[in-house]
């Protein structure tokens, strides 16, 4: 049992709130985050002072474990200004000993941030049993209790140690990230890995052996390890890693093919669902070179110009073909490039005597890399648009021919530590990054493209052969480098059954559906954009709409949507539905939807404040402007309430609707968990029910949905959001009125058996799911699915009840 003391005074923050992933992924290894107050750095612990640097330091205490104490976030650059080493390398130390003294106002204005990790990076089979967080502390004070609980001998591998060689690309050298990014590399392969340069060597599996080394730009470093597959991959690393190190460029070294004999799986995260098998391509490695001078102030500001407008047009034009979710990105595309910010700040630079190019390039990656550190899992994911624009401007300004615009091989699979959306075309097989997520816009584009993606699977794939084949596995997430025959052959037998399976479900979909034996399941489509979106969906075989998001009519504009515009959107899709039920829901605009023109108060946590029903209470005359819009639509109009908390809600809006003459169907959304609680007295007063999953999943398990350590824990599968949806839908149906679900798990298919089997009457998704979802379930069986929903409702563990859906339907190959 280790105690660790805090190095330095100020708040104590978990490490996922760091903006690095480095640290906050805990690739480094578990801790916790400081901002500190006072410059003063100390000792964590007894022990040894393993490295020391300006701007960090680790400690190694007598069991083995070491502490790695990081003053604020990219301070390496800073050379150790700001900092004075108050103790040695190699020094024994007390806790509390003075170690380093910071310059906290100048790291203040050079660093990126004062935020401190300190992390447990040494020691095999280590867990923080107690940890001090979200609180404040002083220099000394308790801040992690840390266990060994031992591990099994690491297997000997029986081969032959290989030697690999690479030069060091990183501007700093191996210090705190690409030291994490190798020993996490590292410890994926069995046997002893050592890292050696200018005759002394480290083990490869460790970042603070690694950083003890020394290792600067420039110098060579020998990999030792039992397997070629080991070497390759850090060599890979090793040769990548730049100034960016969490975003690992292009290896400069051309990394061997992996023997067949090894493991050859690399896993990541699923982006778009499917299976292919083709030929590996490397898109990494596409910076433009550009010229940092400038022509003149009036040369570079037109060459600017031009080009911007040229890419607009482009964008414009294609925006006009393709499908709805192509359209919606590349019309947020432009939008991005018509950003008045954007231009005025690169003609700022030009007019200081930088080229267009440097200019718009340095532009943009301020704007990408402020939108990375962003909390906002899917903000941080627009950075790629920003990329994507930058690229294309550069391309264009410098006559440079853009990498996505090659010649790809048939069925080409497509690697790179980022996919962007213009890297899209049809006749790609499929995708693998390394990092990205799953809702960047590739990700959203590659679905809607039947394109097999994984995404998150590390620096490892930088290393993959160009040109071998591959067999890329999204549904499983993993990407194989070396499929047997077998493989393969299934694998395209899969694909080809697949294809012929989406042609039969559209033709299928514009047909009511049924389960197997015979109760009526209703498909909706959830809309956010106007009458086009409607017919499409109508033509792809959805019997309504389950939800009109009207936040689209009330965004991204100075002043409020009139009655009369309002009007005409609702009635356009009224008439794309053709007399199809037609749900509007009232606008739900605050905490991540807010308005230029109504000034919220601040908050300390939106997702809990003024949302929904509780914003329109607040500016009323918004709301009755749009209930007398949508009372004025002929069609089969109902009218949705978000947030609702308690039946008086309610109420007050039919109150409403009464005073202006109208009576349309109101219901309520249950996306709150007093909802589900009372929703039998909330069906008293409500025609419908209606459930989000989406917001209802992040209230029951107080998880914010855009966290960025947390939010891969959401899964509406967890058995306590399916026990407030099944009081919610026992309460419609008890007395006869509908319950839909229109959150996101309505279009996961694994979720299908369990919501009709608690009694969902109506499933409402994206529409281009539509057609997927009524095939599933019409191969259900009605009571097999009561049977697996009851014995959801006493599982654990989302996990656990997705495996009982897979054991016990099966599923249609994708």
């Amino acid at each position: 049992m280790v105690t660790v003391l805090a190095p330095m005074t100020g708040w104590v923050a978990p490490l996922g709130e760091v903006p690095d992933p480095v640290f906050a992924d805990k690739i480094m290894g578990d801790g916790v985050a400081i901002d500190p107050t006072d410059g003063r750095i100390v000792a964590p612990c007894n022990g040894v002072i393993a490295t020391l640097a300006a701007h960090a330091f680790t400690i190694r205490a007598a069991s083995g474990i070491e502490i790695l104490t990081h003053v604020g976030l990219d301070t390496v650059a800073l050379k150790g200004e700001g900092f004075k080493a108050l103790a040695r390398e190699g020094q024994v130390v007390k806790a509390g000993d003075p170690v380093l003294m910071a310059d906290l106002d100048f790291l203040a204005r050079n660093a990126k941030s004062l935020i401190s990790p300190v992390i447990v990076v040494g020691g095999e089979g280590l867990r923080i049993l107690r940890r001090a967080e979200n609180c404040e502390v002083v220099a000394g004070a308790f801040l992690l209790e840390i266990a060994a609980l031992g591990t099994a001998p690491e297997a000997a591998s029986g081969t032959a140690t290989v030697t690999a060689k690479a030069v060091v690309a990183s501007e700093h050298g191996l210090h705190a990230r690409p030291s994490a990014l190798i020993a996490t590399t590292a410890k994926r392969f069995a046997g002893e890995i050592t890292l050696t340069c200018r005759g002394r060597s480290a083990n490869a599996k460790s970042a603070t052996a690694i950083m003890s080394l020394g290792v600067h730009q420039g110098d060579e470093v020998a990999i030792s390890a039992p397997s070629r597959a080991a070497t390759d991959a850090i060599v890979a690393v090793v040769a990548a890693v730049g100034e960016r190190e969490h975003r690992v460029l292009a290896p400069a070294l051309a990394p061997r093919a992996l023997p067949s004999n090894t493991a050859t799986r690399i896993h990541g995260i699923a982006a778009a669902p499917g299976r292919a098998v083709g030929v590996a391509v490397q898109m990494s490695g596409r910076e433009i070179a550009v010229v940092e001078a400038g022509r003149g102030i009036a040369a570079e500001t037109k060459a600017l110009r031009e080009a911007i407008a040229q890419l607009r047009a482009r964008l414009e034009r294609t925006a006009t073909s393709g499908d709805r979710v192509r359209r919606e990105i590349l019309s947020a595309h432009v939008a991005l490039l018509d950003d008045p910010d954007l231009v005025a700040a690169a003609e700022k630079k030009i007019g200081e005597g930088k080229s267009a190019a440097f200019a718009f390039r340095s532009t943009v990656r301020v704007s990408a890399e402020r939108l990375r550190t962003m909390d906002d899992m899917r903000m941080r994911e627009r950075a790629g648009d920003l990329v994507d624009l930058e690229r294309q401007v550069l391309a264009l300004l410098t006559g440079a021919t853009a990498a996505p615009e090659r010649a790809l091989p048939p069925g080409a699979i497509l690697i790179a530590e980022e996919i962007l959306p213009s890297d899209l075309k049809s006749g790609i097989a499929g995708f693998v990054s390394s990092g990205g997520g799953p809702t960047s816009h590739a990700a959203i584009l590659a679905a809607g493209m039947n394109i097999p993606a994984l995404v998150g699977a590390g620096p490892q794939v930088l290393a993959i052969r160009e040109g071998g084949e591959l067999l890329l596995n999204a549904d499983d997430g993993f990407v194989d480098l070396a499929p047997d025959a077998a493989a393969v052959a299934d694998t395209r037998q899969r694909v080809a059954a697949a294809a012929a399976r989406r042609q039969r479900e559209q033709s299928e979909a514009v047909s009511d559906c049924v389960t197997a034996d015979g109760v009526r399941v209703e498909v909706f489509a959830n809309l956010g954009k106007g009458a086009a979106e409607a017919a499409e969906a109508v033509g792809l075989g959805a019997e309504g709409c389950g939800v009109l998001r009207t936040e689209f009519l009330f965004m991204d504009r100075e002043t409020p949507p009139s009655e009369d515009e309002q009007f005409a959107a609702y009635q356009g899709i009224a008439d794309a539905l053709a007399g199809r039920p037609f749900i509007i829901r009232t606008f739900d605009i605050g905490a991540d939807k807010p308005v230029p023109y109504l000034h919220f108060p601040p908050e300390d946590n939106p997702q809990l404040g003024l949302r929904g029903v509780r914003t329109a209470s607040v500016w009323p005359e918004l709301l009755t402007t749009q209930l007398k819009a949508a009372a004025r639509v002929k069609g089969q109009v109902r009218i949705m309430l978000p947030m609702i908390t308690a039946p008086h809600e309610i109420r007050a809006i039919r109150t409403v609707l009464a005073g202006m003459g109208a009576s349309l169907p109101l219901g309520a959304m249950v996306e709150t968990p007093s909802a589900g609680l009372l929703a039998d007295q909330l069906v008293a007063d409500a025609d419908f029910l209606s459930i989000g999953t989406n917001d209802l999943t992040q209230y029951v398990l107080a998880i914010d949905r855009g966290h960025r350590a947390l939010s891969g824990q959401l899964d509406a599968l967890h058995p306590a959001v399916l026990r407030l949806i099944a009081r919610a839908s026992d309460a419609a149906n008890a007395v006869h009125k509908s319950a839909a679900v229109c959150g996101g798990l309505a279009a996961d298919l694994v979720a299908a058996p369990i919501l009709i089997g608690l009694g969902i009457s109506e499933l409402s998704v994206p529409p281009p799911v539509v057609p997927r979802l009524k095939a599933a379930i019409r191969r259900l069986n009605s009571d097999a699915c009561r049977t697996a929903a009851r014995a959801a409702l006493e599982l654990e563990t989302p996990e656990a009840v997705r495996a009982l859906v897979k054991a016990n339907f099966v599923e249609e190959d994708r």
